[in-house]
């Protein structure tokens, strides 16, 4: 213990010199606190591409390599679903990344009704099931453009996720088994891709959009397509001079049939697979015949087909006529097709199917597809290629298409058979039999089963985008300002949000077992984070970045706040709570007394007084005249006696 006079001018100096010292001890506690999550939630901000990776994947499967010899990038998962949570529905609104239509199929002469209970996971696979079975729906006659009841006899499903997952540039890759036989014909099993500006069997969003991949200024097409490269005012968050639509990647589409009968004009029999790319504008005149291959200068070149003689050019379909009124408003798609031969095993076990796309760069030159089966080089071509009709590889954001179709331009008897009127299409009706496949009767019901599907996206590649709205190719806008092009007449929207939990239960199984949800005393599901569903089934699946940069809606009903700024949020406050608890656990733990220093220092109060005269003008004097106090210094610290 010793006693000290100290001057009262010298102890505040000391008082602010210690609490000076101490403020970066302070600061830097106050800094952490808030710095290391707002660390954790600038890294949620960015793009984060796991957000549609199927926790089941392998971790094998996160990375691959092109099969293209050229192409040394790596590859990274950006999507994928494995189907493995057997009881998973697609139902609108029930899934985040597949939506199973429920409608009439007006296209391709189509005899199926596609219903959205004939998909579902079983065994650990996507279960596409076509069966015969009666619709009866509301349809339209085009002539007199009123509606009338209409029935379709075979009912089947369609998977897509329009608006929902697209991309731009990558590799697509799916382990599939094909449904029916393959001697079997009738059944149009499909996997493919459409631009998000165009909705599967939504013909109204497809008129005039579908499959334009075309950036030229022509006046004569000018009507024909929406979205052209001659308007100087777009609108809808368009650019300016900038064509745009909705081209179509065929993966695969299976044809079955009589596997001893040579087709015209190629060495392929049934079964084969069709893989193509769809696009406008086409040639106009002096088109390829069908079933005859093209002159010389008057189709495509540069295509290339498999080495081993297993694929061939398809003469049986070089594109499409989309007719309207006026005649002017009419215009030419062409197909740039391939047929690759098949066999029993793709209908009796899993094969793989891949397509790997290149786009073009930003002039519209370059980039590449190309096709293969089991690995193996079937088909593909280079942007050169498309000059031909000046149009280019897609730029456009595309989504996924799984489905089986009926059609009676696919896989029946073509031409119609002699004495026989091919107007109806039932099985067990004698009437129609003559206008049958072969044992088509037989397929029925077929299973289409897809085994997973894997998105991947080179690294660092600046051509290579996620999203259904990208920046610089927006569709958002546009589908908003119109919506009825993209739904039924009896429906609200395009598509219902997702709905989390709410299922109906009995036991936590019913939920997706206990890592997924829980059973409430209620019996209704409640998801754990993750995952979503009405029976949490699903995994979440969500883009954690802004997709457009268009104007936010006024009306608040829309706004969402984004995943990761919530985040953000929620962890800042807890950073400031965490320093503040802190702060307040300190300050009530502090002794009376304050610390000055050692005691030596106060040994010397005219030293310290004269070392620090810059700080005197802050303390409390008595006319500049110094008082006298003692005061008492235990173990160092200063204690007012």
């Amino acid at each position: 213990m010793a006693f000290e006079t100290l001057r009262t001018d010298s102890f505040s100096r000391s008082r602010t010199e210690m609490r000076r010292n101490s403020r970066p001890y302070k600061s830097s506690k106050w800094m952490l606190a808030v710095a290391v999550p707002a660390f954790l939630c600038l890294s949620l901000l960015q793009p984060v591409q796991g957000a549609w990776v199927d926790p089941d994947t392998p971790k094998a499967a996160k990375a691959i390599k092109a099969l293209s010899p050229d192409d040394k990038r790596e590859y990274e998962l950006v999507f994928s679903d494995e189907f493995e949570q057997d009881g998973r529905t697609f139902h609108d609104g029930t899934d985040p990344r597949w939506t199973a239509i429920k409608k009439n199929d007006y296209t391709n002469l189509a005899l199926h009704f596609y219903h959205d209970d004939n998909a579902v996971t079983t065994n650990g696979v996507l279960n596409i099931t076509t069966e015969f079975k009666t619709n009866t729906y509301k349809a339209f006659n085009e002539k007199t453009k009123k509606y009338y009841p209409d029935a379709k006899h075979v009912q089947s499903a369609m998977l897509q996720g329009w608006n929902k997952f697209c991309y731009i540039g990558g590799i697509v890759e799916f382990r599939a088994k094909l449904p029916g036989t393959a001697e079997k014909g009738g059944l149009w099993p499909a996997i493919w891709m459409l631009g998000n500006l165009a909705r599967a069997t939504y013909v109204g969003s497809s008129d005039f959009m579908w499959p334009f991949s075309y950036n030229q200024c022509d006046p004569k097409r000018r009507r024909t397509q929406e979205i052209n490269a001659c308007d100087k005012i777009q609108h809808y968050g368009m650019s300016p001079e900038f064509g745009r639509g909705s081209p179509e990647i065929d993966i695969i589409e299976a044809m079955q049939g009589n596997m001893k009968e040579k087709l015209p004009s190629t060495h392929i029999k049934r079964p084969y697979q069709s893989t193509s790319l769809q696009v406008a504008p086409g040639l106009e005149y002096d088109r390829p015949v069908l079933m005859k291959r093209p002159k010389e200068g008057h189709w495509y070149v540069g295509v290339e087909y498999s080495e081993r003689n297993h694929s061939d050019l398809n003469p049986f379909f070089y594109g499409t006529t989309l007719q309207h009124k006026p005649k002017s408003l009419s215009y030419q798609a062409d197909a740039l097709s391939s047929n690759t031969q098949l066999n029993q095993s793709h209908f009796d076990s899993h094969h793989l199917y891949r397509m790997e796309w290149e786009p073009p760069a930003l002039n519209g030159s370059g980039g590449y597809l190309k096709w293969f089966t089991d690995d193996e080089y079937v088909f593909g071509f280079h942007g050169q290629s498309l000059d031909f009709m000046q149009t280019e590889i897609p730029t456009e954001p595309m989504y996924l298409i799984l489905n089986t179709a009926v059609s009676s331009h696919w896989g029946f008897p073509q031409p119609c058979p002699d004495g026989c009127k091919c107007e109806c299409y039932e099985c067990g009706n004698s009437d129609c039999a003559c206008g049958l496949p072969e044992g088509y009767c037989d397929n029925f019901p077929a299973h289409f089963e897809i085994d997973y599907v894997r998105v991947y996206q080179a690294k660092n590649e600046s051509k290579h985008y996620l999203g259904c709205s990208p920046p610089h190719r927006p569709t958002d806008r546009w589908i908003r300002g119109h919506a009825e092009r993209y739904m039924e007449e009896d429906q609200k929207r395009p598509l219902e949000p997702i709905t989390t939990g709410g299922g109906a239960c009995t036991k936590p199984a019913d939920c997706g077992g206990s890592n997924r949800g829980i059973c409430t005393s209620k019996q209704l599901c409640r998801c754990k984070d993750g995952w979503t569903g009405p029976r949490c089934l699903a995994h979440d699946a969500f883009y954690d970045f802004e997709l457009s940069q268009t104007k936010p809606d006024l009306d608040m009903r829309n706004f969402v706040m984004p995943r990761g700024l919530v985040v953000f949020i929620a962890l800042l406050a807890v950073g400031f709570g965490f320093a503040f608890n802190g702060s307040l656990k300190r300050q009530l733990s502090e002794p009376k007394y304050d610390p000055v220093g050692n005691a030596s220092s106060l040994k010397s109060p005219i030293q310290s007084q004269t070392a620090t005269s810059s700080y005197q003008n802050s303390t409390t004097g008595t006319g500049g005249k110094s008082k006298d106090i003692t005061y008492c210094v235990i173990d160092e610290r200063l204690v007012n006696k």
